[in-house]
């Protein structure tokens, strides 16, 4: 059977939701419980919205006008670099009833939350959500330190009804991303030289094999070569969207 692999690129503007002029693309993904709707806000940032509940995952405020988005029933932060934890995008989309999950690195600048080690498991807002570990093996700077170094950061494997959704944060193809199982939606992250090749990515992909691939966070990286890539991997759906 050949592989199913697509660029779609549709946007719509959420202002219905109250976010005005705004225009982002959406996907939506059907599981057991109803539909799971993820909004592709750019850069590693995204938001969920599944039975009533908004996630939102790393704002970043360079990217959207937060007070003019849903609030939040939960914020993931995967780790302490500034374009994914943001504590003003985080205020102005959060109310006196939002959680916030955020990786261990980040309990300086977030007082009031949850953090969650490598390996954690927890049930918050109703939803199964396991902090895969998320850092570097080969990329690092001039001083010779990984951009990030293994146990600060996580990757975040949420459970909508009935599909598993991995959103990787940075990472590369690390032993515990390629040993993940029954993923049915993968973010995997393409920003050059701080997370994975194309090539990185395919790899992993190919390893732990998602249903749906999203490459984001992805910046000056073409990702029609991820596309090239995975021509031959079979049943995996690869699914571009505005993810620069």
């Amino acid at each position: 059977m050949k592989p199913l692999v697509f660029l779609i690129l549709f946007s719509v503007a959420i202002g219905s939701a109250g976010a005005g002029s705004q225009a982002f693309e959406k996907d939506r993904i059907e599981t057991s419980a109803g539909d799971l709707e993820i909004t592709f806000i750019g850069h590693g940032t995204l938001m969920f919205a599944f039975e009533k509940k908004v996630i939102h995952v790393d704002p970043w405020g360079k990217l959207a006008d937060y007070a003019a988005l849903p609030k939040a029933d939960l914020i993931l932060v995967t780790h302490s670099h500034g374009d994914h934890l943001d504590p003003d995008a985080i205020a102005a989309v959060s109310t006196d009833k939002t959680v916030c999950v955020f990786a261990r690195n980040c309990v300086q600048t977030l007082k009031k939350g949850i953090p969650m080690g490598n390996g954690d498991v927890k049930t918050v807002c109703g939803l199964t959500i396991e902090a895969i570990p998320a850092y570097n093996l080969v990329h690092k700077r001039d001083s010779g330190a990984h951009f990030h170094p293994k146990g600060n950061g996580n990757g975040y494997l949420i459970t909508f009804g009935n599909k598993r959704v991995y959103v990787a944060g940075d990472t590369e193809n690390t032993p515990e991303t390629k040993a993940l199982k029954d993923i049915d939606v993968a973010f995997l992250p393409m920003n050059l030289p701080y997370t994975m090749t194309p090539e990185m990515v395919a790899d992993a992909a190919k390893a732990f094999r998602p249903k749906i691939l999203y490459p984001y966070h992805f910046s000056d990286t073409d990702p029609n070569r991820l596309v090239e890539l995975m021509k031959d991997a079979g049943e995996i759906e690869v699914r571009i969207r505005r993810m620069r």
